[in-house]
């Protein structure tokens, strides 16, 4: 995948070390527990790729091992895992480095990070984005952030924007299962373009299909439609666990953003609110906070849709809720998968906005881009919150005001 760019110009993780994350925790390493608490450094790995090479060189069963979250890919990052009854040693290999810690007595989890500080390099800005960048940093700093589950949530989504999770939860079970197998991604590998393109060709044919398909898991999927070929919802709980939590988690994501995104256009009002792009389209985002909503704003929690969520009568955020709901033919009770135990979507609430913490910025001349200037911002977020969401915001258009114009 290319490094993003967020406007005609500025670059981010023009190389790795213009994007570093490092993840705080308040855990603590001792000399008691059967858990051995390691610091993983990586550079251009994502973090199942790293885990999966120190679980290969350490001969390690996947379910011994436990971390807190994923680290991005393109970049420089620092997190924290736990091997049960791992070896007291560090470990070096290629671009991924474990050092050992010490002993707990308990796994490491999401619960333990505190939060993730950023270090990012934006190369290639002229004097008016910098200009621009440092009028949305003010704004950012009085207003604070929405707190959008950003582009790298909806991996699973293809080139069209179907969310497989939503066909699953209409109970149209053949679409889900063609949208997970065989539908185009703009990232798709040789290997996996030649294995949808038989699936394309010999969809219903499972006997022939299977007989194409090199053996693994999508040859398992086929060889079961072939003895059972119209039952494909059994086909969709088939899938990898993991890959159906993906799934939901991404339908459930782009719902709370069109909530979050409702109830900022119907509270604050146009003319307080500017663009910011989603790969799934665009969001507001504050530029200023009306004081008589400012209270609202600053401890507003939104519940991640599902059938799960039973709201309090005359919750305020029920009426955007509903709203959103609607516009996918839905309501609360129905967003489920009908007839499966599992997978479900997840319960909880997250914020509607977050404020970066020690915040401070500084400019320079970019010396990878001749004539150009770089921005190195240093904040830190809560864990689950986005940097990338503070780069958008920071290099949205001044003038793309959110209107209903600028939705279409």
């Amino acid at each position: 995948m290319p490094p993003p760019s967020y406007n005609n110009h500025m670059k981010l993780k023009q190389q790795p070390e213009d994007f570093r994350v490092e993840e705080l925790t308040d855990a603590v390493a001792g000399d008691a527990g059967e858990f051995a608490l390691y610091r993983l450094e990586k550079t251009d790995w994502t973090t199942p790729d790293a885990l999966f090479a120190v679980r290969r060189r350490l001969q390690l069963d996947a379910r011994r091992v436990s971390y807190g979250g994923l680290k991005d890919r393109h970049a420089i990052t620092s997190q924290h895992i736990t091997v049960f009854r791992g070896p007291k040693r560090n470990l070096s290999h290629e671009r991924v480095t474990l050092t050992y810690l010490g002993q707990r007595t308990e796994p490491f989890t999401a619960a333990d990070i505190r939060a993730n500080r950023f270090t990012l390099t934006m190369r290639s800005m002229s004097d008016s984005a910098l200009s621009h960048a440092g009028v949305a940093l003010r704004e950012v700093a009085d207003a604070g952030l929405p707190n959008y589950f950003d582009d790298q949530r909806f991996g699973s989504v293809g080139e069209r924007g179907e969310f497989i999770a939503k066909e699953m939860v209409f109970g149209r079970f053949e679409r889900a299962l063609w949208l997970a197998l065989a539908a185009p991604y703009e990232f798709d590998r040789a290997d996996a373009k030649r294995e949808k393109a038989t699936l394309v060709e010999l969809w219903g044919k499972w006997p022939e299909c299977q007989a194409k398909l090199p053996k693994g898991h999508l040859q398992r999927l086929v060889s079961y439609l072939a003895a059972h070929p119209t039952d494909f919802k059994g086909a969709v709980t088939r899938i990898r666990p993991e890959l159906q939590g993906l799934y939901l988690s991404a339908y459930q994501s782009y719902l709370w953003n069109k909530m979050l995104a409702a109830w900022l256009t119907n509270t604050l009002g146009a003319t307080n609110l500017a663009v910011v792009e989603l790969k799934l389209g665009k969001v507001p985002a504050p530029v200023r906070i009306p004081e008589e909503h400012r209270g609202a704003w600053e401890s507003l929690t939104l519940p991640l849709p599902s059938a799960r969520v039973k709201p309090e009568p005359g919750a305020s955020w029920l009426p955007d809720v509903e709203e959103v709901l609607k516009a996918e033919g839905l309501t609360l009770a129905e967003l489920k998968v009908k007839g499966m135990q599992k997978p479900f979507f997840s319960k909880g609430d997250r914020p509607a906005s977050t404020r970066p913490g020690n915040l401070s910025h500084a400019t320079a001349a970019d010396e990878l881009n001749k004539g150009r200037s770089k921005l190195v911002l240093r904040f830190d977020l809560p864990r689950g919150s986005y940097a990338t969401m503070l780069v958008k915001r920071i290099t949205c258009r001044a003038f793309d005001i959110y209107t209903s114009r600028g939705q279409e």
